[in-house]
């Protein structure tokens, strides 16, 4: 069995034909789904999903996209919104500075208020990190300083440098479809080389479909071809790598029944 760690099911390209899609992707072999949100607009909808599907899960949070529109969301609603059974993560939340669509210091503030939350709930926060690596490390770093906390960073595109000292940090690492790119050699280079114990898989659906699926609307589904081309690079049998990166799942995110 495989799962979907970070898949976006209300997003255009997929909430069209979401019954469908969870389907598809079932009889691929994936064996449960994270519904990411992104702003607090999406969480009664995500969190609909994934009290309607029980092989699906929730996370609430506030991307570092919509930061700059959520700047006064307060710390008592986000930790609300995590007691529903069907949350079991806190994100997605970060730095983006490659378009900077929201205040740098506003993005920060949200990840550290994220990452508070989840310190006292025990729930995994999911890291988009990108073009800020630095920024990233070191509120990591701070905030681990004051108390340890589980975290993912999803969609890993950073150097391998920041991949070994997030992973110093205690942190796991997911890996989406961008990894069969025929470009893609640095982050292939540094994937293979995630403890296997620290490794999931993702989709990021709608976006980023991995080969051969490349120029169409992401789906869950898509994940066994990452998890695949994943296995035939680490040098395992694809039944392990699911094995594994589903065990790294459930360890991670405990909140999660499957």
């Amino acid at each position: 069995m495989l799962i979907d760690s970070h898949c976006h099911l209300e997003y255009k390209g997929v909430v069209e034909d979401q019954i469908g899609v969870l389907s598809r992707a079932r009889e691929a072999g994936v064996g449960a789904f994270l519904n990411i949100s992104t702003k607090h607009s999406e969480w009664e909808q995500v969190v609909a999903t994934a009290t309607r599907e029980d092989d699906v899960f929730a996370s609430v949070g506030i991307h570092p996209h919509e930061a700059d529109g959520h700047e006064d969301l307060g710390r008592g609603v986000l930790f609300a919104a995590t007691q529903n059974p069907r949350v079991i993560g806190i994100g997605e939340t970060g730095l983006d500075y490659f378009y900077e669509h929201s205040n740098r210091e506003t993005q920060a503030k949200l990840f550290r208020m994220h990452i508070d939350v989840a310190r006292e709930t025990g729930l995994p926060v999911i890291i988009h990190t990108r073009d800020a690596e630095d920024d990233t490390y070191q509120i990591l770093s701070e905030e681990m300083e004051k108390g340890a906390f589980p975290a993912l960073i999803h969609c890993f595109t950073a150097s391998a440098d920041f991949g070994r000292k997030v992973l110093e940090l205690g942190l796991t690492i997911s890996i989406s479809g961008i990894v069969t790119f025929k470009n893609a050699k640095d982050l292939q280079a540094a994937a293979s080389e995630i403890p296997s114990d620290r490794l999931l898989v993702e989709t990021d659906s709608p976006f980023l479909a991995p080969v051969p699926h490349r120029g169409r609307p992401c789906e869950p589904a898509f994940v066994a071809d990452t998890a695949r081309f994943m296995a035939q690079l680490r040098g395992v049998e694809p039944e392990l790598l699911a094995e594994q990166t589903t065990a790294n799942f459930t360890n991670l995110f405990t909140k999660a029944t499957l």
